[in-house]
C-alpha cells in the first residue's frame, strides 16, 4: 500500500484525492478523498471535509468526516465537525464536537 506525506513544513490549499494511504503532519485546508485510511498527527492542522476508510486523529481536524470503516480521535487530538461513521472511537482526554451519525445503512 503507498502512503502520501504531508510534511511537517508543508501548507496545502485546495483538494486532494486519489487511493493512497495519507500521512499529514503539516496544514491542509480544503479536502481530502481517498479509498485508504488518513493519519492527522499531533503536529497537524487540517481544515477540510474528508471521504475516506479510516482516519485517526492525534491534531486538530476542522471539518465533516465520512468513513467507510471506522474513526478514532486519540486522547491529544482535537476535532470540530460532524462524523459519519459505522465504528467511532474517542478517547479519554480527546476534545470533540459536533454530530455523529452510525446509521450507515448496515
Amino acid at each position: 500500500m503507498a502512503i502520501t506525506h504531508i510534511g511537517s513544513t508543508l501548507v496545502i490549499e485546495g483538494e486532494i484525492s486519489g487511493s493512497d494511504a495519507v500521512v499529514v503532519q503539516g496544514r491542509v485546508k480544503g479536502s481530502i478523498e481517498t479509498s485508504q485510511g488518513v493519519v492527522i498527527e499531533n503536529s497537524a492542522h487540517v481544515e477540510a471535509n474528508l471521504t475516506l476508510d479510516t482516519l485517526e486523529v492525534a491534531g486538530d481536524v476542522k471539518g465533516n468526516v465520512t468513513a467507510a470503516s471506522r474513526v478514532e480521535i486519540k486522547p491529544e487530538g482535537k476535532m470540530v465537525g460532524d462524523i459519519k461513521a459505522p465504528r467511532i472511537l474517542i478517547a479519554d482526554g480527546a476534545h470533540f464536537k459536533g454530530n455523529i451519525d452510525m446509521d450507515v445503512g448496515r
